[in-house]
């Protein structure tokens, strides 16, 4: 028996960590679903760090690793084999690690499954996908199809992060500009005015005050922004910052949309690739709400899970929860009524994907100008209170 750390919510939401001993990850987590808990994570206690966190791989390093150990497997060497001759060759230490536990684990009759899961660093979707494989005797295709999966994954988020890269260029100069003008240039403009002793207007006086005091108390300031930012960091990293982060973000107008479009879409795509593989709905459902990051519509849909349980149709169940949009449960329905509900599922995906790169395309042509006017502006008030008292003195003198 091993000891494993459990973290799960209640039915009110209530999330909270538990320690109990197990054969398997796998058995563990299916008494706690069968219970009515949400399961987050389960993980061998001896294999977390001190802060109880397990270090994750890198998503590009683990399809690498999939991909080499799908080739062995498909030109007929054992699957302990593999893992033993993939584990010596890989170059990531922390990885390599846990590859080599995971051929322990294996050695000793562990489900291959289990044994990743025991981890804890690896997507739920993989471990589940491997789950399906072995009961279906199909671990090759299933391999492949979360291959396919993580491929299209990362290139639309790979796209994502390309588009936002210049927005916030353009934040950065406009913050770097504003800093260096109040700390650099308006003091040079306050000695000069000093010397001058003469009338200086409003708008002039602030702008003074406002670089004396940057320059006065501006690293203060900085070092309290930087402990606040960390702490709230830290603070989204926990189970309620977190929660309380992504009500706000689904809250916010026009940016909420995209972002359950993106977690739809996201949705969509590892219950089709489940359901493919030869999963049952319902654990493919609670797989798919554990592996989407938006913590309030992964909670709507494990409550939809229940009523799936009670025989009622998946489109049904997530209408009831008011989180997904029209248009995806009319075709979730289509697809359970002509019996291609996986393909349906990946249609839903694809349409969500391009709607929300869509958006996000039409969002940033707004936003990059929007940055543009207000440097702008912002340089044009901090000139015309430089300049003022000396046009003033040059009207004064003429006259």
């Amino acid at each position: 028996m091993t000891e494993f750390v459990v973290k799960l919510a209640d039915e009110r939401g209530k999330v909270q960590e538990q320690t109990h001993a197990a054969a398997t990850a796998e058995e563990l987590r299916a008494r706690f679903t069968q219970s009515g808990y949400y399961v987050y994570s389960v993980k061998a206690k001896g294999l977390l760090g001190g802060d109880g966190k397990k270090k994750k791989v890198k998503l590009e390093t683990f399809l690498v690793f999939n991909q080499q150990f799908l080739t062995l497997i498909k030109a007929g060497l054992p699957i302990l084999g593999s893992l033993d001759l993939l584990a010596r060759r890989q170059k990531v230490l922390n990885f390599r690690a846990q590859l080599e536990d995971v051929a322990t684990r294996v050695k000793t009759g562990e489900s291959i499954s289990s044994a990743f899961e025991a981890q804890g660093g690896f997507p739920i979707v993989y471990t589940t996908t491997l789950l399906a494989g072995e009961r279906s005797g199909n671990l090759e295709e299933v391999l492949q199809r979360f291959l396919d999966f993580q491929r299209v994954s990362l290139t639309f988020r790979k796209k994502l992060k390309a588009s936002l890269i210049y927005p916030s260029l353009l934040i950065v100069m406009v913050i770097g500009l504003f800093i260096f003008l109040i700390t650099f240039v308006v003091p040079r403009f306050a000695q000069l005015y000093d010397q001058l002793n003469t009338h200086l207007p409003a708008l002039t006086v602030f702008l003074l005050d406002l670089g004396r005091n940057a320059q006065t108390y501006g690293l203060y300031v900085a070092a309290v922004v930087g402990l606040v930012g960390y702490l709230i960091y830290r603070w989204m990293k926990t189970e309620a910052g977190a929660t309380t982060v992504d009500r706000i973000r689904i809250a916010l107008p026009g940016v909420g949309g995209i972002w359950v479009k993106y977690q739809v879409g996201l949705f969509s795509r590892t219950l089709s690739t489940l359901l493919t593989g030869g999963l049952p709905l319902v654990p493919s459902l609670e797989t798919a709400a554990r592996a989407i990051d938006s913590k309030q519509i992964g909670l709507a849909v494990f409550k939809s899970v229940e009523t799936v349980r009670e025989g009622k149709g998946l489109s049904v169940s997530l209408a009831a929860t008011k989180v997904f949009p029209e248009l995806a449960i009319e075709m979730i329905e289509v697809g359970e009524s002509t019996g291609a509900l996986p393909q349906m599922l990946n249609s839903v995906a694809e349409f969500f994907e391009e709607d929300v790169q869509t958006n996000l395309t039409a969002a940033m042509s707004l936003i990059e100008p929007a940055i543009l006017i207000v440097m702008g502006v912002v340089v044009v008030i901090i000139l015309i209170a430089l300049y003022l008292p000396i046009f003033s003195l040059s009207a004064g003198s003429s006259g």
